[in-house]
């Protein structure tokens, strides 16, 4: 029969009070059990011994305990005291824990109680066992015995360190030194940091000195390993060069990398817990080999206390695991690694950089058996990849780099140059000064010339890659052999030949080239014609300006024995004018070259030829203006007209400041002089500015010049915008059949947004977009905006010519409304549709005026050499300010009237003073007085 659940419960209590031996505890729960169990127990007390009464034990099954047991051992018995009399008796329990049941055995014995207890521990197992034994009068004891084992949980963690040592098998050795005090440092801060904690393993292994241990105690976390480990390094730390390994890897910059770019390397900073020396080094590796700084490494500290690692320029050589430590003299050592792989950028371009790249290694080893190989390896990259090599500036850079490490190797070793391998030469050459490398020239001809100094030094090294080019050109070819030949691809002639005492030859009847005399016996002359060198050299001259333009086919001649030499040029732009007989001077800004006039003299200018004469040998051509022979008649007319223009704009000013109080009454009347006063104003500036940039384009100041071509551009589209304002008022007026509307403050606010904003934005944008590749400002003229290459140009005509269409357009539709519109009924309204009449007489003659100027504008932009176009512009140009004057200000009736009145008050008032100071002394001060204070009431 199962046992109720409150008796079970009552049983279990009572185990638990015989463990803790709480004799009231054990009493209480012994009533309550017979209570339940209806049990009835007769005593005889016979002398000390008892006679008891047991009845049949109840056993009550469960299912398994979580808690792993064993099976019952042997025990120890012994018997306790006879309860005293009158004290009810406590049950034995027998309790039997076995893996597949839990089974309760209670027995009750009034009078004797025999218990034995044995508490085991074995390791990290507890057993305890419990034996009760009920014992009747006359018979042998009979044993029960329960027993409880626990299993404790012991947990075992690794970690390493690694001491910068070499490692040796005998710290492997329990008696080492080195082995001693790694123990006795883990095992103190295992101890101090974890209870019960111990060291299990300690083996070393290489890789400098790397220890491995293995710790055990009953709990582990990850803060208590962390502090172990940060415990064990810092006492190691005083004795031992010690290494800490960073949690996070090295951090590359940008995350993704491509061969041929630059990179950047992080390494660090350290936790501040490690304290490494204020002065320390960085010792960086890639693949197990030292880094050391050169042009394409570089090192530097950073303010947080890392360090970086620079790779200007990536190469396949450059990828693998890289390894960073901080160190300094004594102390410990931070370690980080890490590794990435760069890949070329695109399936195409870079596969063509890959095989310049491997070209240009290879090109630092060349030998004298190995040059012809190379450079026809060299001629077919560059041919079968022309496309991709000319639009890419740093291909071109790299091929420059090729051949100026081909020229080196020629020059050192004194390798002669047959004409296989110059025409491999000049192949490269010519597709590197092909049409369609011009872009890719202009922005490395930019880079190049952002940092120049001064314009001559010493210094014959070429910085720049246009100049190295040449340079390389010209040295390569002083090793060619004593052979005469000709060499021809589609932009470069070369001919190569002998001569006695004179020379004379006219090479692709575009250079003709002489020599008067020499010194006698037989000499060579080479001569190598470029037909496309112009996209290669920039047109800038010893004074650095960038005005002129090759205008001749560029000329490398080199000869024996003779130095002066006549050479005809054949011009490429007849429109052109101001010849410069020019060389190429390596030494010019520092190395970056430049054209200069020294030792060569024009002879003459003629029939679209120009002749010169030098007095040395090296690459000759010509420079030429864009602009023809300066016109002084043009430059007097022009500024004349301008002057002209803003003496007319300057009264209009003066003239509207004075009426300015009289006009205010009507708000239409009133918006239209603002209109007026604003596009004066503007044109006023405007022409200011215009004559600053025309005298600032003389000198080549690139920034000012860049500022004034701002201001004339705002200031001139502010006066085609207040012109539009002022059509936009005539046609809101109208419409609004002269009724309200907006207010007179909220039309200023659309006026001067309109007016003022919208060219500022303009202007700004223009900036933005074309300041960035230098292409603001024309090169080669005055200074306005760019055409030829960015066509900011644009961004003045479309606007002003849109106006004025615009503008037109308003017209026509306001006058057809006023035409159909011929009664008016009050005076108001006469008032307005005469200050409308006076906005559409003045849009009607300035708006064609303006749009007719800045359209011969546009027309000297494309045709700069037409005489007839610059007349009619500045005579134009200087009417402006006289147009503005006259139709927006003095054909206006209302100012006419306010003008007329304010001179005969002034001629009044003269007339005044004049009678009053010759009657003074015929008058009593009396009627002086009168009279004076009541002229003053009459004027």
């Amino acid at each position: 029969m199962a046992l109720p659940k409150a008796v079970q419960f009552a049983v279990i209590i009572l185990v638990v009070c015989y463990s803790l031996e709480k004799q009231g505890c054990r009493q209480s729960l012994t009533a309550f059990f017979e209570e339940r169990m209806g049990l009835k127990t007769s005593s005889h007390h016979i002398g000390k011994r008892a006679v008891t009464s047991t009845p049949e034990a109840t056993t009550n099954t469960t299912q398994p305990a979580v808690m792993s047991t064993t099976p019952a051992a042997t025990t120890n018995t012994t018997q306790r005291p006879t309860t005293p009399t009158g004290v009810p008796p406590c049950p034995t329990p027998t309790t039997t824990i076995r893996p597949d049941s839990t089974t309760i055995a209670s027995t009750t014995t009034p009078e004797i109680i025999s218990t034995a207890t044995t508490t085991t521990l074995i390791t990290t197992t507890t057993t305890t066992t419990l034996t009760t034994t009920t014992t009747p009068a006359a018979k042998a004891a009979t044993t029960k015995t329960t027993t409880a084992t626990t299993t404790a949980t012991v947990i075992s963690r690794s970690a390493q360190f690694t001491m910068d040592m070499n490692y040796q098998d005998s710290y492997n050795n329990p008696t080492n030194e080195v082995y001693k005090d790694v123990r006795d440092a883990i095992e103190t801060t295992c101890k101090n940091s974890i209870s019960s904690c111990s060291v299990s393993t300690l083996p070393f292994k290489s890789g400098s000195t790397i220890a491995v241990y293995t710790i055990s105690a009953p709990s582990l976390s990850d803060p208590d390993m962390t502090q172990v480990k940060n415990g064990v390094f810092s006492k190691l730390a005083l004795k031992y060069p010690m290494v800490i390994d960073s949690d996070t890897t090295l951090v590359f910059q940008p995350q993704t990398i491509f061969i041929g770019y630059i990179v950047n390397v992080k390494c660090g900073p350290p936790p501040l817990d490690i304290m490494i020396e204020s002065n320390w080094s960085a010792v960086w590796t890639v693949n197990g080999t030292a880094i050391n700084p050169d042009a394409q490494h570089s090192f530097t500290k950073t303010s947080d206390g890392a360090s970086q690692l620079v790779v200007s320029k990536l190469s396949e050589k450059d990828n693998g695991n890289y390894t960073c430590r901080l160190m300094g003299r004594n102390g410990p050592i931070f370690r980080q690694k890490g590794s990435y792989t760069a890949n070329y950028k695109n399936d195409v371009q870079d596969s063509i950089l890959q095989l310049v790249q491997n070209l240009l290694d290879q090109s630092e080893n060349l030998t004298e058996q190995t040059l012809p190989v190379f450079l026809a390896q060299l001629s077919n990259v560059s041919v079968n990849n022309s496309n991709e090599i000319t639009g890419s500036p740093a291909t071109i850079k790299a091929i420059v780099n090729i051949l100026a490490n081909v020229a080196n190797t020629s020059l050192s070793l004194s390798i002669s140059i047959n004409r296989d391998v110059m025409k491999d030469v000049l192949i490269t050459a010519d597709v590197l000064t092909s049409n369609d490398a011009i872009d890719s020239w202009r922005t490395l001809n930019k880079n190049d010339t952002k940092n120049i100094t001064s314009s001559r030094s010493n210094n014959t090294d070429a910085k720049s890659s246009s100049s190295s080019f040449l340079q390389s050109l010209e040295i390569i070819t002083s090793h060619l052999t004593n052979d005469s030949f000709n060499i021809v691809t589609p932009l470069i002639l070369l001919n190569k030949t002998t001569f006695i005492d004179t020379f004379s030859s006219d090479f692709n009847s575009s250079v003709a080239v002489d020599i008067p005399e020499s010194d006698g016996g037989t000499k060579t002359i080479t001569v190598i014609t470029f037909a496309s060198m112009n996209n290669v050299l920039p047109p800038r001259d010893e004074a650095n300006l960038s005005v002129n333009v090759i205008n001749g086919k560029v000329a490398l001649i080199q000869s024996s024995g003779t130095k002066n030499i006549s050479i005809t040029f054949d011009t490429l732009n007849d429109t052109l004018g101001n010849p410069q007989c020019v060389f190429w001077n390596f030494s010019l800004y520092d190395g970056l070259g430049g054209w200069d006039t020294e030792g060569c003299f024009l002879v003459f200018d003629e029939n679209e030829t120009v002749s010169c004469n030098c007095n040395h040998l090296t690459s000759f051509s010509i420079l030429m203006s864009p602009n023809i022979h300066k016109n002084l008649f043009l430059d007097y007319i022009t500024y004349i007209g301008v002057g002209i223009s803003m003496g007319f704009l300057v009264i209009c000013v003066i003239i509207e400041g004075v009426i300015w109080k009289k006009i205010r009454r009507n708000t239409t009347s009133y918006l239209r002089h603002v209109s007026i006063v604003n596009i004066a104003v503007s044109l006023l500036i405007a022409d200011i500015w215009f004559i600053m940039g025309t005298a600032i384009s003389e000198k080549n100041n690139t920034s000012v010049c860049s500022a004034a071509v701002f201001f004339v551009h705002f200031f001139y589209l502010a006066l085609f915008f207040w012109m539009l304002a002022s059509a936009l008022l005539l046609l809101y007026r109208t419409i609004s059949v002269f009724d309200g509307g907006l207010s007179k403050m909220s039309m200023l606010a659309i006026g001067f947004s309109l007016g003022y904003g919208a060219p500022l934005i303009i202007a700004v944008i223009t900036v933005a977009v074309t300041a960035p590749n230098d292409t603001y400002i024309r090169e080669n003229a005055i200074c306005w905006l760019n055409w030829d290459e960015s066509k900011a140009l644009l961004a003045f005509v479309i606007p002003a010519l849109l106006i004025v269409v615009i503008n037109l357009i308003i017209l026509f539709v306001v006058i057809y409304k006023m035409l159909r519109r011929r009664v008016s009924t009050t005076a108001s309204q006469a008032g307005e549709k005469h200050v409308l009449l006076a906005i559409v007489r003045s849009l009607a003659v300035l708006t064609p005026i303006f749009g007719l100027t800045w359209g011969l504008g546009v027309g000297i932009m494309v045709n700069p050499n037409n005489i007839g176009i610059h007349i009619a512009f500045a005579f134009f140009n200087s009417l402006q300010g006289f147009f503005i004057l006259v139709f927006g200000t003095l054909l206006d009736k209302k100012v006419r009237s306010e003008i007329a009145a304010m001179s005969q008050s002034s001629q009044s008032g003269t007339r005044f003073h004049r009678s009053t100071k010759v009657n003074l002394p015929n008058l009593d001060s009396g009627v002086l007085c009168l009279s004076y204070i009541q002229n003053l009431r009459n004027f």
